[in-house]
Parts: structure tokens; sequence; C-alpha cells
């Protein structure tokens, strides 16, 4: 066997391993996230006193500043001022902020685009606007939502190897154990390479399955 592949092979459970932390970081992130971004959304669209400006300087910070550096404001950071958090909590913590600050955008321009003659017609039935919006907006935002943040759990997969600069055990940190050990640099990442690219390839297929049900169902409809 060539040795570049042999050493792929001997590697496999450690760079599986490593991509169960990353699917595992992206899911539970990509779960927050949602929660957070869609509060953020419905804090802008019917603002409270004080909460909409808070929820729009949120995402103004998330958008304006790296994920990089939240990850290590929040890591390296937040220890400093006596609170600290281990790598695996504080990726976790990082990625559903940013997450919930891009999504939060998604959410609210999708809201936005249902024609607001919904909001009239549930109202004329007596809906009240929670229920409404529970029942008649949300669902047809979903649909409209559903493509941009299908590409942003794809992206977030890929970013969580940023985890690998707090000591997180993902996908990438495994990858480079590995080349320290081996000095096979090329080799080892074209193989962590390899393994986002699957794992992306096979979110993007879910994604097209997804918005192919949701075109049929709204066909039928």
């Amino acid at each position: 066997m060539n040795p570049g592949l042999e050493l792929v092979w001997e590697s496999l459970p450690m760079l599986a391993r490593g991509a169960g932390y990353t699917v595992g970081l992206s899911v539970g992130s990509m779960a927050i996230g949602l929660a957070i971004g869609l509060a953020v959304a419905l804090a802008r669209l019917y603002p409270l006193p004080g909460l909409s400006q808070l929820a729009s300087f949120f995402v103004s910070f998330i958008r304006g500043t790296p994920l990089l550096v939240q990850l290590f404001l929040i890591y390296y950071g937040l220890g400093q001022l006596g609170l600290r958090l281990d790598p695996i909590p504080s990726a976790l913590l990082g990625f559903s902020l940013n997450i919930g600050g891009y999504t939060s955008e998604i959410i609210r321009s999708a809201i936005l685009s249902v024609d607001h003659g919904q909001w009239e017609a549930a109202q004329s039935i007596g809906m009240s606007q929670p229920l409404t919006l529970r029942r008649v907006i949300l669902p047809q935002a979903a649909r409209v939502a559903l493509a941009p943040l299908g590409n942003s759990f794809i992206s977030l997969v890929k970013d969580t190897s940023l985890a690998a600069t707090i000591q997180v055990p993902e996908l990438f940190r495994q990858a480079q154990f590995i080349t320290a050990r081996t000095f096979q640099v090329f080799t080892m990442y074209l193989a962590a390479a390899a393994i986002y690219w699957v794992l992306s390839s096979v979110l993007a297929r879910w994604q097209t399955g997804l918005e192919t049900r949701f075109s049929a169902h709204v066909r039928r409809g």
C-alpha cells in the first residue's frame, strides 16, 4: 500500500473522532444559533424600548468582527475576567453567538418577505399577533429562509476548524496532532479536507432534498 494511504488508513480512528466533534459542534451551535437568531430577529422587528437597540448592536458586533477574535474573547478573555470556560463550551458559545447574529438577518428578511396581506387576513378572522406569527408568517418565512440557512450551516461545519485554535479536538486539530508526529503535512491536511468536503456534500444533498419537498408541498397547496 502507498505509504500516504497507509498513514491515512491508520489515522482514520483519530480523524473520525475529530469529525464527531466537528459534527456535534456544528449541530449544537446551529440549533442554539437558530433560537438566538429568531429571538434577535423578533426583537428588531417588534421593538421594545432598549431591546431593539441591543439586538441591533449584537448583530453589528457579530457581523463586524472576525469569528476567530470572538472565540479568543470567550476562551481567553473571559478567563482573565474570572469566568473560565473549557474549550468545548467556549467553542459552542462562540459559534452559537456567531451563527445567531447571521441567521437573525436571514430570518428577519424572510419574515419581511411575507406579504402584509397575510397579517390582515389572519387578523380579520380573529387571530392574535403571536398566533398569526406562529401559524401563518413563520411557516411561510421558513420556506424563504431554508436555502440561506442551509448555506450557513454548511459554512459553520467548515468554520469549526477554527476551534482547533482553542484546543478543541475536532477534525482539523486531530490532523494537526498526526502531522506533528509524522511530518506528513500534505497527506494529513488533504485527508482532513476530503472529510470536510464529504460532510459539506452530504449536507448540500440534504438541503436540496428539503428544498424539493418544500417546493412540492407549496405546489400541492
